[in-house]
C-alpha cells in the first residue's frame, strides 16, 4: 500500500457526535482529542511525513462565546499537556493561521511548542488555527506586494512557484490525500491553493469516532484513484519528470 506523503485533515462533527450521544457539544471537542492522538499515532507508524489538521477555522470564531472559549482553552491545555510527548516522538508542530488575534497564553503556549520541537523530522504536525484559505492567499498577496513596493520583487518574477513560497505551508509539498469527517462534502475554507490536485475523501464518521482503522481506510482509497495531474492515463505512462514539474511548480 502506497503512503501519502502529506494528509490533511478537516475534523468534522463533533458537536453532532455529543448530540447524539446526548451530551454538550464541548464535551465532543473534548472527545475529538482522542482522535487527534490516535491519527497522529497512526501517521508515524505508518510513515506520512506530514499531517495538517483543521483544528479551528476564522469562521468558528462566530459561534456561541462559551463554546468558542472552550475550543481555545482546549487548544491551549493540549499543547501543554501533549509537546512533551509529540517532541519523544521526534515531530515537529507547527501552528499555522492567525495567531495575533490569539490570547496571549495560547500564543505563548505555541512558541514554546514550535520552538521545543523545531529541529524534529518523523512527522510535521501541521495545526490550522484561527485559520482559512481566503486569509491565507491575501496574506500571502500582501507579502508579495510589500515587497513590490520596497522594489524587491518585479511583476514579471511572480511565479507561482514564488506565490507558493508565501503561503503558509511553503515549506511542506501540497496534500496528496483530505480526509473529511461527519458526511460533509465541502472543503470549508480550508487549503484552497494546496488542493489543487489533491485526492478528496469524505466518510460518514464524525471525528470523535475516527481512529487509525478509519485513517487506513482512507488511504486505501485513496491507493484506487489514478492520479494524472491534468495529463491523460497514456501521458502519465511515460511522462513522470512532467509529473513532478506538477507537484513542484
Amino acid at each position: 500500500m502506497k503512503i501519502p506523503e502529506h494528509v490533511a485533515i478537516i475534523m468534522d462533527g463533533n458537536g453532532r457526535w455529543a448530540k447524539r450521544q446526548g451530551l454538550p457539544r464541548i464535551l465532543g471537542h473534548k472527545q475529538g482529542v482522542e482522535s487527534v492522538r490516535a491519527v497522529v499515532k497512526a501517521a508515524i507508524k505508518h510513515g506520512v511525513k506530514y499531517l495538517t489538521l483543521f483544528t479551528f477555522s476564522s469562521e468558528n470564531s462566530a459561534r456561541p462565546k462559551d463554546e468558542v472559549s472552550f475550543l481555545f482553552s482546549l487548544l491551549l491545555q493540549s499543547l501543554r499537556k501533549e509537546t512533551a510527548e509529540l517532541h519523544s516522538n521526534d515531530v515537529c508542530i507547527k501552528i499555522i493561521g492567525d495567531k495575533a488575534s490569539l490570547n496571549i497564553e495560547l500564543q505563548s503556549a505555541i512558541e514554546n511548542a514550535q520552538q521545543l520541537t523545531a529541529l524534529n523530522q518523523k512527522l510535521q504536525l501541521n495545526l490550522a488555527i484561527n485559520f482559512s484559505g481566503k486569509w491565507d492567499i491575501i496574506n500571502a498577496v500582501k507579502k508579495l506586494a510589500h515587497k513590490l513596493e520596497a522594489k524587491e520583487l518585479a511583476v514579471e518574477d511572480i511565479t507561482e512557484g514564488l506565490f507558493q513560497s508565501a503561503l503558509s505551508l511553503s515549506d511542506c509539498p501540497p496534500p496528496d490525500l483530505l480526509i473529511r469527517t461527519s458526511g460533509e462534502m465541502r472543503i470549508s475554507n480550508f487549503l484552497l491553493w494546496d488542493f489543487a490536485y489533491t485526492e478528496l475523501y469524505f466518510t460518514e464518521s464524525y471525528w470523535p469516532d475516527f481512529r487509525e482503522e478509519d485513517f487506513l481506510q482512507a488511504i486505501r482509497e485513496y491507493n484506487k484513484r489514478e492520479r494524472r495531474f491534468g495529463l491523460t492515463s497514456e501521458q502519465k505512462k511515460f511522462s513522470l519528470p512532467l509529473i513532478e514539474q506538477c507537484l513542484h511548480a
